[in-house]
């Protein structure tokens, strides 16, 4: 007859196993939905310079490239545990700021706008180069609608926040998560 303690010990085996299967299968897998590349440790973020200013309409909003630079660069350390780094990076993040314009959105009964948009446009490129096969370009844009009454000054800070994180957000998405 087996005793209970036998028994018992298979068991505990057993469920060791399928936890270490379980584990192996999600291979590198972050909570926050990153599937980092095997053999992939760094990334580097090049500074997006803000090129809006050479597209008609386009405002020059001194100090926006070096903030959406820094938003970038935080999103990936912030959900990853990869290691940012200044050059020879393995993924590579770079582009520039080609838009960056304020337009009424919507007119009031006196032919005046009454709400403006904030709309911010990025062209990206991504390098792997432990794959190129997942190396591509694309153009990122989103934008911020506020009252007509303000000016981009009184709004610049939400603004940012709300299209930096939309921006990146799609960046990461596309790059690390593959959503």
């Amino acid at each position: 007859m087996i005793s209970m303690k036998l028994i018992r010990n298979k068991i505990q085996i057993i469920l060791g196993l399928l936890f270490l299967l379980i584990l192996q299968s999600c291979g590198i897998y972050s909570f926050t939905g990153a599937s980092i590349p095997p053999g992939v440790t760094t990334y580097q973020v090049n500074f997006f310079e803000n090129q809006a200013g050479n597209r008609p309409g386009s405002t020059v909003e001194p100090g926006l490239d070096n903030e959406f630079t820094i938003a970038l660069q935080d999103l990936i350390m912030n959900q990853t545990n990869l290691d940012l780094v200044p050059q020879d990076g393995q993924l590579i993040y770079e582009g520039e700021i080609t838009e960056y314009s304020v337009t009424p959105m919507s007119a009031t009964a006196k032919i005046t706008a009454a709400q403006n948009r904030l709309k911010m446009t990025v062209a990206f490129r991504f390098i792997n180069t432990k794959r190129e096969e997942d190396d591509y370009k694309k153009s990122y844009s989103f934008f911020y609608d506020f009252p007509a009454a303000l000016q981009v000054y009184d709004v610049k800070d939400a603004a940012h926040k709300e299209i930096f994180d939309r921006i990146t957000q799609d960046i990461f998405n596309d790059t690390l998560a593959k959503w």
